[in-house]
């Protein structure tokens, strides 16, 4: 029988993104818990709808093209998905965050949910007391 994992960590978009392609814009303490292997990894599908978005709109310019990108992640990083349910958009909705934007709630609604720590470098993230968070 194998033993828990010390932190379970759901990724926002960003650190995923910065951990794959610019770990030196990650904090040490974010990138030394990615780093441990006593710690699951989760990403929302959310955060894959968010790097779409940013390929469409110019923001982000992956070699190769976003689905290659996609793939290498995914080999490179192996994740948990954090699979988006009834539950979690229910609560995205109830969270007091102090912004509307759907990304950003349906990622903390997942850590919530889920009982995952989010890593995220987003201040208004950082400032809510609804979710763990680890700053990244």
């Amino acid at each position: 029988m194998g033993s828990a994992p010390l932190l379970k960590l759901l990724l926002d978009t960003h650190i995923w993104i910065w951990s794959l392609g610019e770990p030196d814009r990650l904090s040490r303490p974010a990138a030394r818990e990615l780093r441990n292997p006593a710690n699951e990894l989760w990403l929302s599908p959310i955060s894959v709808w968010e790097f779409l978005l940013l390929v469409e709109k110019g923001r982000a310019t992956p070699a190769g093209g976003a689905e290659r990108w996609l793939a290498m992640a995914f080999e490179q990083l192996p994740l948990n998905e954090a699979v988006l349910t009834h539950e979690i958009a229910r609560e995205s909705r109830r969270m007091t965050l102090s912004h509307q934007d759907p990304a950003d709630r349906f990622i903390a609604a997942t850590a919530r949910v889920m009982e995952l720590t989010l890593v995220t470098a987003d201040e208004r993230l950082l400032r809510s007391k609804e979710t763990r968070v680890l700053a990244g």
